[in-house]
């Protein structure tokens, strides 16, 4: 008989056994699970505990409730908001010049200042402080838009506004220390940076080896309790021009002047560059990107202790501070910068593919470009989803720290596949550098995205399962807690409790994915009909399928799952498909079922289908050896799950909804401002005429073809003869003109 069988079985038998009162747990027992539960060490423990759950453990439970997830309002911007992107974003990105910011490895002074006096490093900070107090949705929508025409200024918007003095300060900062400092980080008097990264500790922040000693020494003539610094940092973006430094480090305390422990733990401080000792401005070179990144050291150097965010309270908080406030980083930055660049190559693709000839016919016609250019459209339409659904997570005042690893790792992979097809289809456009290429800049910056606030191999394989597995599931991070702060003999009756409805729970979710497996799922529930009502049945078996999968991997690893990254890292991936499919769902509910868009939804919901039971697939067949391998795909698809990555068919109509829909090209690529000039413009009017012009193309196309006479004539002088034949009028003759003369300059590229 098989594994899961016979653990259904166990089960089963366990909850009879339990309901005529036989007590499961005994204090013999408690030695057995909790050597089998993962341990938590203190700092894992603090980063669950500073981080909450959202529509991850629906999603975790096997059983979503959709009408939950359909109930939260679809995200919006305020008045004030809007205005602000209709004016002084709109004026920014008119300032912008991507290529010479590189070049000059600096924004133009008048952009430093515009940015400075118009508040775009103050979005979190409130208005009491001179701040603008935007949500999270206006604060990621700005970032990328900026994105789609300046990564550079994108980054440095970003950084003041994400981790970092400001958001430190909101949450844990002294009255004091908010007073003095959050009015001169909204009007941009300090200009601050968040310095965590050393040599040694990169992805594991708490190896740093930074340190600061509890002493008494001077400041300002008086002898004041303060910590003595020593510290060496890299990677630290705008450290070459900040005025104000928010330092990590470890505190220690050899002489006990706070108390009776010496080792404190990780702390931050927040520094006036100015102050003695601190040194800034050795910079990297962050892919010749042209936003400030640099180093900053000190030795020895002394500061009081008010200084610690917190004051002396925040001594040895750090850690927690920054879990805390990286979630809320994660949510809202790195997507920001996935959306702007995949709405910059979904715009400048689609235009593209109608601008640019071969064969006679625009490329968009071949079969080839239209699976990458569908596979461009349809991954930005989830991008966008889930840029929104996040940010409006966070406007929930929740700090969802799966949900926000989820969104950092996967859009920013997105955005890279959307970028490379992009780059395919432009071929030789995309690839020579120079004013007229809005792709190659977005191109080479995509690696710091996917490096920076935890590097992708990380998030996937650490902290998506690794934490999604405790924090969101119902039971495990209670369990855990149970057995690891109370004492044995108190903790058997509260973990008896725990344990008999986290075993009713999981064998109700493996006959119900049993179920699922027999049927298909084609009896369960969904929130809609339509054409979409299949995909929720689909997403309600996956979830059955992976809580069922992860309580197999919980009951037979234990504790040792943390550390199988490859098999822990699939069951993340199944999380992840599930959600990024959900925020698809709902967005196109909020969109109010555009059908425009239809071909985009399913083509993205299909993807994350495939991708998730793909990872399932693979999770099972690493897990058990062949024949419960078999036996289990059998148990949860019998008649197997059929989802497969978008068909040929999906391809073409998503191709035909961008070509023939302005208002589905526009909501799939609305965060590319177009402008009145340069080559983002250049590309969309060249668009615009070619489309316009495209039966009279058509016919003159049709009249030149095989025309030996014509060969030696330049292209007016072709439509002359045309006008002349009266194949053409001369109004559709100037109009064809036109459209060649914008063609030609969109499609060309810089020489030097």
């Amino acid at each position: 008989m098989s594994f899961i069988v016979l653990v259904i079985i166990a089960m089963c038998v366990i909850f009879m056994v339990h309901s005529i009162r036989y007590k499961l747990v005994t204090l013999p027992t408690m030695k057995y699970f909790k050597s089998a539960l993962p341990t938590l060490s203190q700092t894992e423990q603090e980063a669950m505990e500073a981080g909450d759950t959202w529509w991850d453990t629906e999603l975790f439970s096997g059983k979503p409730n959709w009408q939950q997830w359909h109930q939260i309002d679809a995200p919006k911007l305020s008045d004030k908001e809007q205005a602000f992107i209709n004016t002084k974003l709109v004026h920014l990105l008119d300032m912008l010049d991507e290529e010479q910011i590189q070049a000059d490895k600096d924004l133009p002074e008048a952009v430093w200042a515009y940015l400075k006096r118009e508040g775009f490093f103050a979005f979190i900070i409130p208005e009491k402080f001179g701040g603008l107090e935007f949500s999270a949705q206006a604060n990621s929508t700005i970032v990328a838009m900026i994105a789609s025409k300046s990564l550079s200024t994108a980054v440095t918007v970003m950084v003041p506004n994400s981790l970092g003095p400001a958001e430190l300060l909101l949450h844990y900062g002294t009255q004091t220390q908010q007073d003095d400092w959050l009015p001169k980080l909204a009007s941009g008097d300090a200009l601050p940076c968040f310095a965590l990264t050393a040599l040694d500790a990169g992805s594991d922040a708490g190896s740093i080896q930074d340190f600061g000693i509890i002493c008494e020494g001077e400041y300002e003539g008086k002898s004041t309790l303060g910590l003595r610094l020593t510290w060496s940092k890299r990677y630290i973006t705008l450290a070459p021009v900040a005025t104000v430094l928010g330092l990590a480090f470890k505190a220690y305390d050899p002489n006990k002047l706070l108390g009776y422990t010496e080792d404190l733990g990780i702390t931050c401080a927040l520094i006036p560059t100015c102050h003695p000792g601190v040194k800034v401005g050795d910079r990297h070179n962050p892919l010749n990107q042209g936003f400030m990144n640099g180093t900053t050291q000190g030795e020895d150097v002394f500061i009081p202790l008010d200084w610690v965010i917190g004051s002396q309270a925040g001594v040895g908080k750090g850690w927690r501070m920054l879990v805390s406030c990286l979630s809320a980083g994660r949510g809202i930055s790195l997507p920001a910068l996935s959306a702007g660049t995949a709405h910059l190559c979904t715009r400048m693709t689609s235009a593209y593919t109608q601008v640019r000839s071969q064969f006679g016919v625009p490329i968009g016609a071949f079969e080839g470009v239209q699976a990458s250019l569908a596979r461009v459209a349809g991954l930005t339409y989830s991008i966008e989803a889930c840029r929104q659904t996040t940010a409006q997570a966070i406007d929930m005042k929740k700090s969802p720290a799966v949900i926000t690893a989820i969104a950092k790792y996967h859009l920013t992979e997105m955005s890279r596949v959307v970028m490379n097809d992009a780059l395919d289809i432009h071929a030789g456009k995309g690839i020579q550098k120079g004013q007229s290429n809005y792709l190659a800049n977005n191109y080479m910056g995509i690696p710091i995205s996917i490096t920076v606030e935890g590097a992708n191999i990380l998030t996937r394989n650490l902290m998506i399962f690794g934490q999604g597995a405790t924090r969101c599931h119902p039971y495990i991070f209670q369990e855990i807690q149970t057995i690891q702060n109370k004492p044995a003999d108190e903790a058997v009756k509260p973990f008896d409790k725990l344990l008999m409805a986290h075993l009713q729970h999981a064998g109700v979710n493996a006959i119900k994915c049993i179920g699922y497996g027999l049927t298909g799922a084609l009896f369960s529930a969904s929130p809609v009909s339509g054409p979409t009502k299949r995909y929720y049945q689909k997403l309600n078996w996956l979830s059955s399928c992976l809580s069922i999968s992860a309580e197999l991997a919980m009951l037979r690893l234990g504790g040792e799952l943390k550390r199988k990254e490859m098999l822990s890292a699939r069951l993340g991936d199944v999380l992840s498909h599930l959600y990024l499919a959900s925020c698809v769902l709902k967005k196109y509910e909020h969109d109010g079922r555009q059908q425009g868009d239809l071909p985009s939804v399913c083509y993205a919901v299909e993807h994350h289908l495939a991708q998730g039971f793909t990872a399932l697939d693979e999770f099972i067949d690493n897990f058990a050896n062949m024949p419960i391998a078999f036996v289990l795909k059998r148990l949860m698809y019998i008649v197997g799950h059929g989802c497969k990555q978008p068909n040929d068919k999906l391809v073409i109509q998503v191709c035909s909804a961008l070509r023939q829909s302005d208002a589905s090209r526009e909501r799939v690529s609305h965060l590319c401002r177009i402008g009145d000039q340069g080559a983002i413009h250049t590309m969309e009017h060249a668009y615009n005429l070619s489309r316009a012009t495209f039966t009279y193309r058509a016919l003159f196309n049709k009249w030149v073809k095989g025309r030996i006479d014509t060969v030696s004539l330049s292209f007016i002088e072709q439509v002359e003869l045309a006008v002349q034949e009266q194949i053409l009028t001369q109004e559709q003759s100037a109009s064809l003109l036109e459209a060649e003369k914008w063609r030609i300059a969109a499609i060309s590229v810089d020489v030097y």
